[in-house]
């Protein structure tokens, strides 16, 4: 296998690992970056372009990363509080009028973000025509009765989450969240990241499909066993689960333009792997002489812990912060102050204050897994490894 790109001394253990994913976990087209003190010290890609293809992955290759969109998006709403523009102890309902009904008078920006607000299903999926347009997705869950007491549990808003925070940004913002993130974050960066893919660029993008884990000389491979009542969860078309995820019917093929251009912060962000590094780096502190996003204190809220414990979606335990998923069992991050988020199926990008490490993986190849990608892990305990812990 042809791995391209840099690796900064002391950082060859990651190099290793990402081969190591091509070699025996079934690993077709991927990239990884990964910061340290604001400085690119591992810049690497592999593979094909489209996981069912042969034209190779190139520099500027990007890949839908699904759910890791969440952790860019999450980044909004902790802006507009840091510029004064957001209180996040409002009720919704104050910026956004129509989302008080149906007993969700009292719901807060804080326990929207942080998968509390009781809304991660709807009565009537959407049809992918519905889901894409923004007016009608978001009267939909405005109009949703919550599943549980605002405030009293958690549980991941696999989808909704997209129509939530978008109706939430539009609202204070006057702007759509893709264009917000383009004008306030992608274009000061200089990130190659979008929510809402332009037509411009579409050529650039390859195409996800599935791939099977394959197994080591002599065996070795972490295999890890879904409890019972997970698996039975995702069986059960009356789950919270499988209507959570199952929020836009039939699934959509993200492979489609009109999927890819769509301004859903939930699931259809594109970006590079070193993009997904540099946006992280830069919450932590400038890059190349670009803005730092966090002030002190937005840093410190993004990796405050605001959920935790069992999760009435994912049936196992997670922690949240105000939208990023925080360290922890289901999402193990390269430590306890980590933020960011994992797309399901396998990318995976976050930032780790205490080492001053941001990372950023991407792939074309889907795996059935969640949160925890072992392609994912087996990179974050290179990159440990390679700080000496």
């Amino acid at each position: 296998m042809d791995v391209r790109g840099t690796v900064t001394a002391g950082f060859e253990p990651v190099r290793d690992a990402f081969l190591r994913n091509f070699e025996h976990r079934g690993e077709r087209g991927a990239a990884v970056a990964v910061y340290r003190d604001g400085v690119k010290v591992v810049d690497l890609w592999a593979g094909t372009r489209d996981v069912d293809g042969q034209v190779p992955w190139a520099i500027d290759t990007a890949q839908v990363v699904r759910s890791a969109t969440k952790g860019v998006a999450a980044a909004v709403p902790l802006l507009l509080h840091q510029r004064g523009q957001l209180d996040l102890d409002a009720p919704v309902g104050t910026y956004w009028p129509e989302f008080k009904a149906a007993g969700k008078e009292r719901v807060s920006v804080r326990q929207l973000l942080a998968h509390r607000a009781g809304v991660p299903v709807l009565d009537r999926p959407l049809t992918l025509a519905e889901a894409l347009d923004p007016v009608t997705a978001q009267r939909a869950v405005a109009a949703q009765a919550p599943v549980w007491e605002p405030g009293t549990a958690h549980g991941y808003h696999a989808h909704t989450f997209s129509w939530l925070l978008s109706g939430l940004v539009h609202r204070v913002t006057g702007r759509t969240i893709g264009r917000w993130v383009a004008e306030e974050i992608a274009r000061p960066l200089g990130l190659d990241l979008w929510i809402g893919l332009p037509a411009d660029e579409a050529h650039r993008v390859g195409r996800l499909g599935p791939v099977e884990e394959l197994e080591p000389p002599g065996g070795g491979a972490l295999k890890l066993r879904p409890k019972r009542s997970v698996t039975e969860a995702y069986r059960d078309p009356d789950s919270l689960t499988r209507r959570a995820f199952g929020a836009i019917d039939p699934k959509p093929d993200e492979n489609e333009p009109a999927y890819r251009a769509a301004e859903l912060p939930g699931s259809a962000g594109v970006s590079t792997a070193r993009a997904l590094a540099r946006f992280y780096a830069s919450t932590l502190g400038p890059v190349d002489g670009g803005p730092r996003l966090f002030a002190p204190a937005t840093l410190t809220l993004a990796r405050t812990e605001e959920s935790a414990g069992p999760d009435r979606v994912l049936m196992v335990g997670t922690r949240f912060g105000l939208g990023h998923m925080l360290h922890g069992p289901a999402s193990p991050l390269l430590g306890p102050t980590s933020f960011g988020h994992p797309g399901r199926g396998g990318s995976l990008a976050f930032a780790d204050p205490e080492s001053s490490i941001a990372f950023g993986y991407v792939t074309n190849g889907m795996r059935k897994t969640v949160t925890a990608d072992p392609r994912a892990q087996s990179l974050v305990r290179a990159v440990r490894a390679s700080l000496g812990d």
